[in-house]
């Protein structure tokens, strides 16, 4: 259980960063990671700032509690269906403030930086529904498809990555488009990239260029 032990610190380190970031507040937000057929997660009612390590429960991935004297996150359900889907190895899941306005007002968040082809593109809001619930985490599993990134309507958003690190810059990077948009509809309408700049963009990704070395 030695990895596990160490997931539970990165959630703990993660949580402190997220409510310092004001990703969260108070006992809102969760995150997990997950090792093989185990998942660590952030419990329910227990502020992310002031975590520690024996508090985080561990789930298996069928939803039955494996480790730990507190409840898992109401949101574990919607956690473990996005694993089920995805190859993910961490999920962040913040009420930051310009994800969540977005989130509020929005189907969808177009792309209005070309670093959102880092997510994966257009950023899809899934339907609402209650939180804790299948159909939340049916709707948030939707909306991740081809992407590392999704908001959740009238809530807030998740992001997904191969580690703790990974989701969580996804987390931060989400949160700075949203908040780029949301910042330039005050001044005027966004211009938003079109299929064919987008594209450049990836390819340009795949074929960097190329230095030659001074002799």
């Amino acid at each position: 259980m030695a990895v596990m032990l160490e997931l539970r610190r990165e959630l703990c380190a993660y949580g402190r960063r997220a409510a310092e970031l004001g990703l969260v507040i108070g006992t809102s937000g969760n995150l997990s990671a997950r090792d093989g057929g185990l998942v660590a997660v952030t419990p329910s009612g227990v502020a992310l700032d002031v975590l520690e390590p024996a508090d985080c429960p561990i789930v298996s991935l069928d939803g039955h509690l494996v480790e730990g004297d507190r409840q898992p996150s109401s949101e574990t359900p919607m956690h473990l269906a996005v694993y089920a889907a995805t190859g993910a190895g961490a999920i962040v899941h913040t009420h930051s403030m310009f994800g969540t306005v977005v989130a509020s007002t929005m189907t969808e968040l177009p792309p209005i930086h070309y670093n959102a082809m880092l997510l994966g593109g257009t950023i899809r809001v899934a339907d609402y529904a209650t939180y804790g619930t299948p159909e939340l985490a049916a709707n948030v599993r939707i909306a991740l498809e081809g992407r590392t990134a999704a908001l959740m309507a009238n809530h807030g958003g998740v992001t997904v990555g191969a580690t703790l690190g990974d989701a969580f810059e996804a987390t931060r990077l989400l949160e700075w488009l949203c908040e780029l948009y949301v910042r330039s509809l005050t001044i005027g309408e966004p211009t938003i990239l079109t299929d064919a700049q987008l594209a450049d963009v990836v390819d340009r990704a795949l074929n960097p260029p190329t230095f030659p070395r001074k002799e």
